[in-house]
């Protein structure tokens, strides 16, 4: 399922809605789902979008997405609120999902609002997330043993739980189903799709990069001198090193720095030129595993089955034993 990143602007999602439901109605079938609503989610950054504008938009019964994707709230009570908010403006037509990086942030999310799934995101995801958590492996299982006792204790629903930070290939997804994920989202990977729509000069960077986690880093310089600093101080962004954070680790004035990268927002693709480029590529650590660019549904289908493959086989080799 792909969602709408709406993020922290909604004076697109109108648009973004009427442009799914023509892409729906092309299709060969109804995808329609039993509860009557777009089988596609969005996602908001809790941070700066605004709640009745939202609701608004959403309580339209041709506007009601299958999934609201919550993330990066100002306050943990945010996330109650929004939930109460989206579960009556749908008739509780919705699922939601709430995005965590920590067991604490998992546990709390479940005691609050109680979402019908659990996006557990480690830290080498690209993009924003926070400054300090754990990587994928060790986060995803501590996780889902900590909130289903949780959850047990206080007689609560146990949400599902999807994976997500570093995932890019079948063996990714097939490594967080093994670790008890109901499924995985991926993101950078998909800055390589044909409909991605971001710059040339953008993806053609994701493409050069590589051994992401030496040719990444999180950080609040790109926000900084991109002026989205609107972010909680306990989030940063993960994007691939370049001339611009190199000078900043060198000490060049931050007046400066942003002097230079408001230049190379002029230069448009020669603003992520390899070696001179000083314009943010967000991207997380596997990101040297993105080599070409494919349509989005032979991604889905490529990460899946390969998924599928490499899970049938370690079946069988364990059978073997």
């Amino acid at each position: 399922m792909g969602f709408i990143g709406a993020g922290n602007d909604v004076s697109e999602l109108e648009n973004e809605f009427d442009k799914a439901r023509k892409l729906l109605s092309d299709l060969p079938t109804s995808l329609q789902t039993a509860r009557d609503t777009l089988p596609i989610g969005v996602g908001f950054l809790l941070w700066g979008a605004p709640l009745q504008e939202t609701m608004s938009i959403i309580s339209k019964p041709h506007n009601r997405p299958a999934a609201v994707w919550l993330f990066a709230p100002r306050a943990p009570a945010d996330l109650a609120t929004w939930t109460q908010e989206i579960r009556q403006a749908t008739d509780g037509a919705t699922q939601i999902w709430i995005q965590v990086g920590t067991v604490a942030e998992a546990v709390a999310a479940v005691e609050s609002a109680e979402p019908d799934v659990l996006v557990v995101q480690g830290t080498d995801a690209g993009g924003h997330g926070l400054s300090q958590g754990a990587g994928l492996i060790p986060l995803l299982p501590e996780t889902i043993e900590t909130v289903i006792k949780a959850a047990e204790q206080k007689q609560k629903a146990t949400p599902l739980f999807v994976a997500t930070g570093g995932i890019m290939t079948g063996s990714c997804f097939a490594a967080a189903l093994a670790m008890g994920a109901h499924g995985a989202t991926l993101g950078t990977r998909f800055l390589a799709a044909e409909e991605a729509s971001i710059a040339p000069g953008y993806q053609n960077a994701v493409l050069r990069a590589k051994d992401g986690g030496a040719s990444t880093v999180r950080s609040h310089v790109y926000d900084t001198l991109r002026g989205t600093t609107q972010w909680p101080k306990h989030y940063g962004g993960r994007g691939v090193i370049n001339a611009s954070y190199k000078d900043f680790e060198n000490g060049m004035d931050l007046e400066q720095n942003k002097k230079l990268y408001d230049q190379a927002v002029k230069q448009g693709d020669e603003g992520w030129d390899e070696g001179s480029g000083r314009l943010t590529t967000y991207a997380g650590t596997g990101v040297g595993l993105v080599n070409k660019v494919q349509p989005a549904g032979e991604i889905t289908a490529e990460v899946r089955e390969e998924a599928v493959s490499i899970l049938k086989r370690v079946s069988e080799s364990v059978g073997g034993l």
